[in-house]
């Protein structure tokens, strides 16, 4: 076990160090991102339920085509090791403790309060930059969700299908997947 004075005499932190020295949790999320550790909280509650209901949902229609959808997967990119809310990828991650970018297919990010920028304009762009083909969006403002589905073009994301509570959310590509965002909440 390492002591707090190791961990902050480390000038730079990279994916690989983080995933050796820091312990497994399941409270906070820690992440590296340009050789800073950033450590989170939980969100709230709406956030977890909408990513169980949604990374259920993702599950099926993923399987049934031979993907894998997971939530808050570390996922190592260069140096840096971000936990996006979900995503979906090509290979299996059984038994492994991290996956590698280049295997997602699908990144998501549920939008929250306290990290709208992270969320909205600092993930999607690292995404892109790190040739993800497609992101997805969930905004639950004022408890309205809203799905929004954007594919990568010429590097940067682009609008592709959005829905809001009440209405069906339907995208035919990476793979057929269709829901009502207001199945996303409890109510």
């Amino acid at each position: 076990m390492h002591t707090i004075e190791e961990w902050t005499s480390i000038e730079e932190w990279t994916a690989d160090l983080a995933l050796r020295l820091l312990p497994e949790t399941n409270g906070r999320k820690i992440e590296v991102f340009r050789g800073s550790v950033i450590v989170s909280p939980h969100a709230n509650v709406d956030h977890q339920t909408v990513s169980t209901e949604l990374v259920y949902a993702l599950r099926q229609a993923a399987k049934a085509v031979g993907l894998f959808a997971y939530p808050e997967v570390n996922l190592i990119s260069g140096d840096d090791l971000f936990i996006p809310d979900f995503g979906v990828f090509r290979q299996s991650g059984g038994g492994k403790v991290a996956m590698n970018i280049a295997d997602a297919l699908l990144l998501g990010e549920i939008v929250s309060p306290g990290n709208r920028r992270k969320d909205i304009i600092d993930r999607p762009k690292q995404y892109a930059a790190a040739g993800v083909p497609w992101f997805m969006r969930v905004e639950c403002r004022n408890r309205v969700p809203v799905v929004a589905l954007h594919s990568l073009v010429e590097g940067e994301y682009q609008p592709v299908a959005a829905a809001a509570a009440g209405t069906r959310f339907v995208m035919r590509e990476p793979f057929a997947f269709e829901i009502d965002p207001a199945d996303l909440l409890d109510e």
